[in-house]
């Protein structure tokens, strides 16, 4: 089994932590310089990530997270933002190739009008989801790189966006698309991993799923 099968498979969705156990920020720091290499469309990179250790706010999101026990016992809380108006800094993201002459004037100039293009004819429905979408898979390989870290995570949708807003005060902008609580997993009452379906179960090769 190679180390990225090893490390697929042994990532676990934690259930509680070992209360009391600091993140170093380095260690945070690290993961987030990885994770950064995520891709998302047009590179707009939108996700932004919000990271909760202060005891009295992470008690006010263990409430907006309805009082999971998870979100309790975890190091660190971390909330992955959604850009939905990351498509208007594509300029300033592919300025530096410009200037290196990667791209002509007329190729950037294209390419800032094609992504906005793009987005504004899709409207606010569109652009939310796909922030969303964006920043799911920045936070699933930020789960993974933790992970290699020796850092357990749950992702978790269970939370009032609305109070989640109020309480660490997140532009209109930006739409939380998950919670993911971190730290170290207490495993003394881990349960055996969930049932996976064979391949045959959720692929279809050229052809669309059969409607049960």
């Amino acid at each position: 089994m190679n180390n990225l099968e090893t490390l697929i498979k042994s990532r676990r969705s934690a259930m509680k932590f070992v209360s009391g156990v600091e993140i170093p920020k380095s260690d945070l720091d690290e993961i987030f310089s990885i994770s950064k290499f995520a891709p998302s469309a047009f590179n707009t990179q939108p996700t932004h990530y919000v990271v909760v250790t202060d005891n009295d706010l992470k008690e006010k999101v263990y409430e907006a997270a309805y009082k999971q026990y998870k979100v309790k016992t975890a190091s660190a809380l971390i909330i992955a933002l959604g850009d939905t108006k990351a498509y208007k800094e594509i300029s300033r993201i592919n300025e530096g190739m410009l200037h290196l002459g990667i791209l002509s004037k007329q190729e950037f100039d294209k390419e800032v009008e094609d992504v906005n293009n793009f987005y504004d004819s899709r409207g606010e429905t569109f652009q939310k989801e796909d922030a969303i979408r964006n920043a799911c898979l920045s936070a699933m390989q930020l789960m993974l790189i933790a992970k290699d870290k020796g850092w357990d995570t749950c992702p978790m949708i269970g939370f009032d966006p609305d109070v989640l807003r109020q309480i660490l005060n997140i532009p209109d902008q930006y739409v939380p698309a998950l919670l993911i609580a971190m730290g170290k997993a207490d495993t003394t009452k881990e349960r055996a991993r969930g049932y996976r379906k064979p391949v045959g179960e959720f692929v279809s090769y050229n052809s669309s799923p059969v409607q049960q």
